[in-house]
């Protein structure tokens, strides 16, 4: 076996905020590695920090102090190295499909015809074909996500930080969705950190999973999930499933067992 290697290090991570009555430490001495391929899911209390990270990551904040690592070498941030895909699709509502996917390469200056036929590949994969001419309004919450993940995955990132993507749709859309992803992750080999407060979703989904404390951050412990399932339910049929998710469930304090 060749040994894993680490593509993202986050090192002693401090962030506080300003509040009514003083500074509010958010995260405080936060420390993970992420691995080349990697899919991590981070989870924690409601509040705690996990979209700071995303956005520390991301290059949108700046840390108070610590330092991140890309392959071995300092660096400030991650721009233009992530593709970062929220809750919301955040398509544009004037623009067609087609016109949505292509935004990120128009900007990079890509040859148009290239951009399209690159993106008319992605749409047949996604299972997006003959909607390439159809406005946001004209879809479903489903299929925009789908062209949400299109625009990430086109522009080639490095790494895909996905905030809670899925949350907004219905159980049976999201199941579908997380295939989806888990084929797009396998497709295009990436490297993937998935924010969600779904512990379903993380045990299903991921090869590792890293807890965090509440508020101030800390990486509380992480788990190391040995599924293995391509697919997402196939993984919820595992018989090692049920003990993950309650494994986790306690590590934030959640009750599983139903009360009388």
């Amino acid at each position: 076996m060749q040994p894993t290697s680490v593509q993202l290090s986050v090192r002693n991570i401090r962030k506080a905020f300003a509040g009514k009555n003083g500074d509010v430490q958010v995260l405080d001495d936060l420390s993970f590695n992420i691995n080349e391929r990697d899919f991590v899911s981070i989870i924690g209390p409601s509040g705690c920090g996990k979209t700071t990270i995303f956005n520390i990551i991301a290059g949108l904040l700046e840390p108070d102090s610590g330092t991140i690592h890309f392959r071995g070498e300092e660096i400030e941030s991650l721009r233009g190295r992530v593709g970062y895909m929220m809750q919301k699709d955040l398509l544009f509502p004037w623009r067609t499909v087609l016109g949505n996917v292509l935004l990120g390469l128009e900007t990079r200056g890509i040859d148009p015809g290239k951009a399209v036929d690159k993106a008319r590949v992605y749409l047949q994969q996604f299972g997006l074909a003959g909607f390439e001419n159809a406005y946001p309004k004209m879809l479903s919450g489903g299929m925009r996500q789908r062209v949400a993940l299109i625009r990430t995955l086109i522009m080639d990132p490095d790494i895909l930080l996905l905030d809670e993507p899925f949350s907004a749709l219905d159980y049976q859309t999201r199941l579908y969705l997380e295939g989806v992803l888990k084929d797009a992750v396998e497709t295009y080999n990436k490297t993937v950190i998935l924010v969600t407060h779904d512990i379903d979703e993380a045990v299903a989904l991921s090869k590792r999973v890293v807890v965090l404390s509440g508020r101030p951050a800390r990486v509380k412990t992480v788990h190391d999930i040995e599924i293995g399932a391509r697919s997402p339910i196939a993984a919820r049929s595992d018989s090692r499933f049920s003990g993950y998710f309650h494994s986790l469930c306690a590590e934030l304090d959640i009750q599983t067992e139903a009360t009388s």
